[in-house]
């Protein structure tokens, strides 16, 4: 009996450690370690508003169709009800994106959710505004999710991330200053994943990133320029040796100095375009072209 007992525990410890040994090691654990992993090389595609051109932007479809193609974050925009939850939904109103006409907090959830959103040619589907619990559950242990124009927010997102459990691929993000984050949210600043949006633009940019990665060490840099003439993209280093990654945008040219996705796959230059953008230390790339980008990035092996 007792020989019995201890052969069960065996299988059972044995169980339960190849179990954790692939959860460590599955997919999604390995794309958490890449966040993570500063001097990773290799490039997290990240598909602004989901797959827009296939579904009506910042719907479920349009994340499921971006999920399946095989991409590791996907851009969500924050919004919220008259009811205090929180939707997503790009621009202050409703009305370029659904049926509907006013802002999302001039409604409750149940009202909104009677709206219908358009797809790309305008024209009105069977699909609704989602909120942010449904995207988080739709996304959870699959990719990360960049919260954008998440900022009045936080307090009401990281509870619907805890609440689904997935606070850690949720990427936090604002232009923010050290300073300002620190004192609107003094504490929920340590118990985030966090990445400052810097205008390279502007003359305080590398003081910005310096002040940034002194007090916390984002866990990347989202850098935004109309001219591509910074010294801090022809001098970037210093960033991935202070423990952060590179975030550059390839959707329209005032985001990235003119090398974006339109001279990519419209133009056939991608040497002015997506090289260019890895050349200068980008390992995190969003852009409005996921499934061309992901074909190219794997063409070069340099996609997980």
């Amino acid at each position: 009996m007792q020989k019995q007992l201890t052969t069960t525990l065996i299988a059972g410890l044995l169980l339960t450690t190849a179990v954790a040994f692939g959860q460590q090691n599955s997919p999604f654990s390995r794309l958490i370690k890449q966040l993570h992993n500063p001097n990773d090389k290799n490039i997290m595609v990240a598909a602004h508003r989901g797959d827009w051109r296939d579904a009506p932007e910042n719907s479920l479809l349009a994340y499921q169709y971006a999920i399946d193609m095989g991409v590791d974050v996907i851009e969500i925009d924050l919004n919220m009800t008259s009811d205090n939850v929180v939707v997503v939904m790009h621009d202050q109103t409703i009305d370029r994106t659904t049926n509907g006409k006013g802002r999302p907090a001039d409604y409750t959830l149940e009202e909104l959710k009677k709206i219908r959103l358009k797809n790309a040619l305008g024209r009105v589907t069977n699909h609704t505004i989602p909120t942010l619990r449904e995207v988080m559950l739709l996304a959870k242990g699959k990719v990360l999710v960049n919260l954008d124009k998440s900022y009045d927010y936080y307090n009401e997102a990281y509870k619907v991330l805890k609440e689904t459990g997935t606070l850690n691929q949720a990427i936090f993000k604002t232009e923010t200053t050290y300073r300002e984050v620190r004192k609107r949210y003094p504490t929920l600043l340590d118990s985030i994943v966090f990445m400052p949006v810097v205008s390279l633009d502007k003359p305080e940019a590398k003081a910005v990133i310096n002040e940034y990665q002194k007090q916390i060490k984002p866990v990347a840099f989202e850098l935004i320029f109309k001219k591509d003439s910074s010294a801090v993209l022809s001098h970037n280093g210093f960033i991935n040796k202070n423990g952060s990654k590179i975030w550059i945008n390839s959707l329209w040219a005032s985001l990235n100095g003119g090398h974006d996705d339109d001279t990519a796959v419209d133009e056939h230059n991608i040497n002015d375009s997506w090289d260019w953008i890895i050349a200068h230390g980008a390992t995190m790339i969003q852009t409005d072209r996921p499934r061309e980008m992901l074909a190219y990035l794997r063409k070069l092996h340099r996609h997980q």
